[in-house]
């Protein structure tokens, strides 16, 4: 698999495309002002504990208070033996971990979301090229997705002389093949910081940011190391400059695939990744076949929903419909890391009569999320034949980052119809008379909704105008929006 990266850096902005055959499959971008905290560990001050959530409000310096589940506090859980002899872990009162007014060091799992505050933890981790710090921890993990058992052996050998009474690590996929040099170079230096942290948090009395995780371009270099990275593109010299001391100094292995990128053609065009951006802000997605999706974003989950469309298939029904389903599986899977989709999500696939194929459908999307490095979980078929799954959220979708809600709509994603609006202001104008007296009426409307009350709906204006006694004037106001009108007393 090829694999690229883009890299467009403006004083305002900075955006990686993740590249793959040629085809956009990631967008990440973070703005000045508005950059991701994921990662970041802070001082924090319990301003409030909420029994019946089992959780507390921490105040780290935002403006919004963050959230911490007891669930999500080191030592807080304890396992004891159910009825059925199977082990439950029993989470202890939020009461007895934390109280009002404590400080206490967190570090961000979950960007704050629409209305919620960031997502805390304080099990703390600090991630590098190859190791993850565990303070306080003193088991070694190994990333499952190194599957050699000699390899796994080897790497918990090495890295097991590392820990010590501040804490254990975690050995990341990337790790995989490196020498003990490499390793010990890596945990040195994640002692250090660790330190350092430390050091910090004896020093500061208050809220405050004790250790920020590395920004966009940097963060995902480190991210990527273990990747058949092919080549990776920076429009920015002083952007590039720093990469390439970063990678000389952490990721030597992504030296030679980072470049600079001088061209007159700005970067995002060699791969038509601004036009996919677009794509990816529309409910529909068309397939190749003629099918298409319909996706739909909500607070709380995402739907896609399958079509046939116009694919007429060659054989017989079941055939084009299990087809479309098997298509769309691989579409489904770039669109949710594409628009960077989290959380609960439903798929609606057409339905199928044979066991077979649904299985297969299923096997299919499994394989299309495998190459997604954000974990997922699939629940298999539902009984009315729908697709539960759940993808891991830390970070804002790339619509909640991209638009905001539509002011004609409110939201919905609908507006009234003209004719609609037209009786609304019809109604509007009997009640006003019936509530004040006037001598005539003004009625300022959008251009549509003008012009269907002097043209379409002349006879019921008419009418009206009977009805009270009263004449009615029509004013075009082409700032208002569709559904917006006022009825004015004259």
């Amino acid at each position: 698999m090829s694999i690229e990266l883009l890299i467009n850096v403006t004083p305002s902005e900075s955006r990686v495309a993740l590249i793959e055959n040629g085809v956009l499959q990631e967008i990440q971008l973070e703005r000045i002002g508005n950059l991701g905290i994921v990662g970041n560990i802070y001082l924090g001050k319990i301003s409030r504990v909420l029994p019946g959530m089992q959780a507390a409000f921490v105040d780290i310096g935002l403006d919004k208070a963050a959230f911490l589940h007891a669930s999500d506090i080191v030592n807080s859980a304890s396992i004891v033996e159910g009825v059925d002899e199977q082990p439950i872990k029993k989470v202890q009162d939020i009461r007895e971990l934390v109280r009002q007014g404590q400080y206490i060091m967190v570090q961000v799992v979950k960007d704050p979301l629409g209305t919620k505050g960031a997502r805390l933890t304080t099990d703390i981790t600090i991630p590098s090229r190859y190791l993850v710090f565990m303070p306080d921890a003193t088991h070694v993990g190994v990333s499952q997705r190194i599957e050699t058992e000699e390899e796994r052996a080897r790497l918990k050998s090495i890295v097991g002389e590392y820990g010590d009474e501040d804490g254990s690590f975690i050995v990341r996929t990337a790790a995989e093949g490196a020498s003990e040099a490499e390793l010990r170079h890596d945990a040195e230096f994640l002692k250090k910081l660790w330190k350092k942290i430390v050091t910090k948090r004896k020093k500061t009395s208050k809220e405050s940011i004790l250790h920020e995780d590395l920004t966009l371009e940097f963060r995902t270099l480190r991210d990527y190391v273990g990747e058949d990275m092919e080549r990776i593109r920076v429009d920015s010299k002083l952007t590039y400059e720093e990469l390439k001391s970063f990678t000389a100094e952490f990721v030597p292995i992504l030296s030679d695939a980072l470049e600079y990128y001088p061209g007159e053609r700005p970067i995002f065009d060699l791969f038509d990744v601004e036009n996919e951006i677009q794509k990816a802000l529309h409910r529909k997605v068309t397939l190749k076949s003629g099918g298409y999706l319909i996706i739909d974003q909500t607070e709380a989950m995402t739907t896609v929903d399958v079509n046939t469309g116009a694919f007429v298939g060659h054989r017989n029904l079941e055939e084009t419909i299990f087809n479309t389903n098997v298509e769309a599986t691989s579409a489904i899977a770039r669109q949710l890391r594409l628009r960077n989709l989290g959380g609960i999500i439903i798929i609606d696939f057409i339905d199928m009569v044979s066991e077979e194929h649904k299985r297969r459908v299923l096997h299919s999307l499994e394989s299309a999320l495998g190459k997604d490095r954000v974990k997922s979980n699939i629940n298999g078929l539902s009984a009315l034949g729908l697709v539960e799954m759940t993808r891991k959220r830390t970070r804002e979708s790339l619509e909640h980052i991209l638009c905001d809600v539509c002011p004609a709509c409110s939201g919905r994603g609908s507006q009234k119809t003209v004719e609609t609006v037209c009786y609304e202001i019809l109604r509007e104008i009997v009640r006003v008379n019936r509530a004040y007296a006037a001598d005539k009426f003004m009625v300022y409307a959008a251009p549509a909704v003008s012009e269907a009350l002097l043209n379409d709906e002349y006879h019921n204006l008419a009418e009206l105008e009977l009805f009270i006694g009263k004449q009615v004037s029509i004013q075009t106001e082409s700032l208002y929006s569709q559904e917006q009108f006022d009825v004015v007393m004259m």
